[in-house]
């Protein structure tokens, strides 16, 4: 199973040192570039050499403007599971 995760889930799961139960679950983890972003201000060393269970994905389709109340990080992870979503069928 691959997931699409924010920036919260990886970011607690890094800080409590059990990020390792996400490849245990999932074969594969997708974030977007924002969410990177964002752990950058929390978590840098964990940066330094990100997982090969992660994988990062631009946004490449347009923002969605009923997601503009949202985090960068949220709204991209949003935008990415709606396009994984049509290309999976």
């Amino acid at each position: 199973m691959i997931v699409v995760a924010d920036t919260s889930p990886l970011n607690y799961l890094i800080q409590i040192g059990c990020e390792s139960l996400l490849p245990a679950l999932y074969k594969r983890v997708v974030v977007p570039s924002a969410v990177l972003s964002e752990l950058s201000h929390a978590i840098r060393k964990w940066l330094l050499d990100v997982p090969n269970w992660i994988e990062i994905r631009d946004i490449t389709s347009q923002p969605d403007a009923a997601l503009a109340f949202l985090d960068p990080g949220e709204r991209e992870a949003i935008q990415l599971a709606r396009s994984n979503t049509q290309t999976c069928y």
